[in-house]
This record gives C-alpha cells, structure tokens and sequence, in this order.
C-alpha cells in the first residue's frame, strides 16, 4: 500500500509526457504578487524645509502631528553639495539643520503646521537654538513657492505680534537644495531613545520653550 499511490502517479506522469506533443512546454505555475500596492500621493501633498536647530528634536516634534506625512532631518542653505554631519557642525558650509516636512494641506494647512513650528523654536536668538550655538544651528523656514512665503510671512507677523518689543529673528528664504543627513541621523528620538531624551533635557530645550510661550503644547512635553 506505501508504494502503489507514488507508482501509480509515477506511471500516469511518464504516459502525459509522452503524449506531449514535441517542443511543447509546460508553463510555470503562477505565483501570488506579494508586492504590496502603491500608495497614491495626496494631491494636495506639500513640502516645506523648516531649520530650529537640532534636527532630532525638531523632526520628533513635527512627525506627531496629524497630516503630517513624513519629516526628514538633513541640511540646506550653504554652498557645499552633499555635506557630512561633521562638515555642518563644523559651521563653515553655510548650511543649517533642517527637517524636510511633507505634509497633507488638507488635513495639516500651512499655516497650522508653522504654529507647531514656532512653537518648538525659540525665534528670538539670532545665535542658535538652545545649548547649540553657531549659524548651523540658527532657525529660519525656506519657501518653495510665492504661496508658501505668503503664509510664512503672516505667520511671521502674527508671532511678532504676540513677542512684542522682542524681535523676531527667525528669517523667511528661498528654498535652496536639500540635503537628507546620515542614515543614524534619521528618527533619532525612536532609535535612541534614551540618549535623544537625555540630549534634550541637558540642552534645556523644553525649559526655554515653556518660558517662552509659557503652555503645554510646546516641545514634548518631557521636561517639567
């Protein structure tokens, strides 16, 4: 009984094979498509660079918001292509840190998103950002289009309004190449965890953020 099903396939197989007309070819199986659709871009899809110093702390605070697609942290505004971090940090490539925020208008406007923005900088030093000094570390947003200047522009004069006899620095540019930074740069504060929290409490990011603007809804909320 153990040999009579294989022998009897056996034999069946070696009768269709022979019956098989010449140069004949059997066709391959088919296989499931296991890749996984494409996702269709919103057309209403914007992207906008922001600089607020360290790119860790700035891409973490963006990421959380509702529309928002993807950030990347990486540099922009100097005149060497494709720098390293260490060349950045060095301040002599005219390059800032910046975070690369796509973004769905539709559900995140332009100007919603430039809220949050302000909100995780300090717009009134014209030095850097928190315990990060130096021009590569300096805020400013860069705008893609004559819209985008628009809205960054009142938003300016809106946070102006608000920090009066305090002068705004943060300045509004041309959007210029954007280069994405090292791979260990990217979603720092979920990689390192531990060290991204450590960094930010030592710089006093979120300390200098609540005496500014003096709410809840500024930085991560991780120091007291």
């Amino acid at each position: 009984m153990t040999l009579h099903r294989p022998l009897t396939w056996l034999l069946g197989a070696s009768l269709f094979l022979l019956l098989l007309p010449a140069g004949a070819t059997l066709a391959a199986p088919l296989q499931e498509d296991t890749t996984p659709p494409e996702q269709p871009t919103p057309a209403s899809t914007e992207t906008i660079v922001l600089a607020g110093g360290c790119f860790w702390c700035l891409e973490s605070d963006l990421e959380k918001l509702p529309g928002v697609v993807e950030a990347v942290s990486g540099y922009s505004g100097g005149h060497v292509p494709s720098p390293s971090y260490r060349q950045v940090v060095s301040g002599n490539t005219g390059h800032r840190e910046v975070v690369e925020v796509t973004f769905d208008s539709q559900v995140l406007p332009l100007e919603d998103l430039l809220q949050a923005f302000w909100r995780n900088i300090d717009p009134l030093d014209d030095g850097g950002q928190f315990c990060d000094r130096g021009e590569q570390y300096t805020s400013a947003i860069f705008v893609a289009t004559a819209q985008q200047r628009d809205v960054a522009e009142t938003s300016l004069d809106d946070v102006q309004a608000r920090l009066i006899n305090q002068p705004v620095v943060t300045p509004v540019l041309p959007a210029a190449t954007f280069y994405p930074a090292e791979d260990y740069h990217q979603n720092y504060a979920k990689t390192h965890p531990v060290r991204y929290r450590y960094y930010r409490w030592s710089c006093g990011r979120d300390r200098r953020l609540k005496q500014l603007w003096g709410d809840a809804t500024s930085g991560s909320g991780e120091e007291a």
